[in-house]
């Protein structure tokens, strides 16, 4: 199965091919109402890949394209699991309206920082091969395909632990973005001595 998508150069990735999956995690499919396996997370990335190509290929603005991201993200992913891995052990004793303020801002957040560079990758390719189980969670690989680089390994991570079936994590060639975005949200709480309210209200600004 052969699925164009777009990719995106992210700040933190000197390798182009990193950063186009970057923005994949700004999108997690809920599936149908029906148990989650092989054959249902497999279908999910086949139906994240369509959905963000969709949005590139529309021929919107960027202001409507991160916007059209953004709602992809509200919709689909499990932005709580998302945000409060990206804060850290901070998320433990944060109150309940911080971390509600927080997710939405890093939902608005990732949709920016990603989105503005979507169309900049169109016409590169992904070939999903299988998937595992894992117990807590499936695992899709695929491959990779960008015009200029060697084809790479990707594996996206699907759950239902939330209740519903979410995509919450891209591995590429054994690096998490999702624990990437941990890394760049932990450094930036750092410099603010942890104040996850200040870090919020900043959030805009960051992108």
């Amino acid at each position: 199965m052969l699925i164009s998508t777009p990719m995106m150069n992210l700040n933190n990735f000197k390798v182009p091919r990193r950063g186009f999956l970057a923005g994949m995690l700004t999108t997690a499919v809920v599936g149908p109402a029906y148990a989650l396996d092989n054959a249902t997370a497999t279908k999910l990335v086949d139906e994240v890949v369509l959905e963000i190509n969709q949005a590139i290929n529309s021929g919107a603005s960027e202001a409507k394209l991160i916007k059209a991201f953004e709602g992809i993200f509200a919709k689909y992913a499990d932005v709580n699991i998302i945000s409060r891995s990206a804060l850290g052990p901070r998320a433990r004793t944060a109150s309940a309206l911080e971390l509600n303020k927080f997710s939405f801002a890093f939902r608005s957040y990732i949709a920016r920082k990603y989105g503005r560079r979507f169309k900049e990758f169109v016409g590169s390719a992904i070939i999903v091969k299988d998937t595992t189980n894992l117990g807590k969670f499936f695992e899709v690989n695929a491959l990779a395909k960008m015009q200029g680089y060697a084809p790479f390994e990707v594996a996206f991570r699907v759950s239902d632990r939330s209740g519903k079936q979410l995509f919450f994590d891209i591995i590429i060639e054994g690096i998490s973005l999702l624990s990437s975005e941990r890394v760049e949200i932990g450094a930036l709480l750092d410099a603010l001595n942890g104040d996850i309210g200040r870090l919020t209200q900043d959030l805009p600004d960051l992108s």
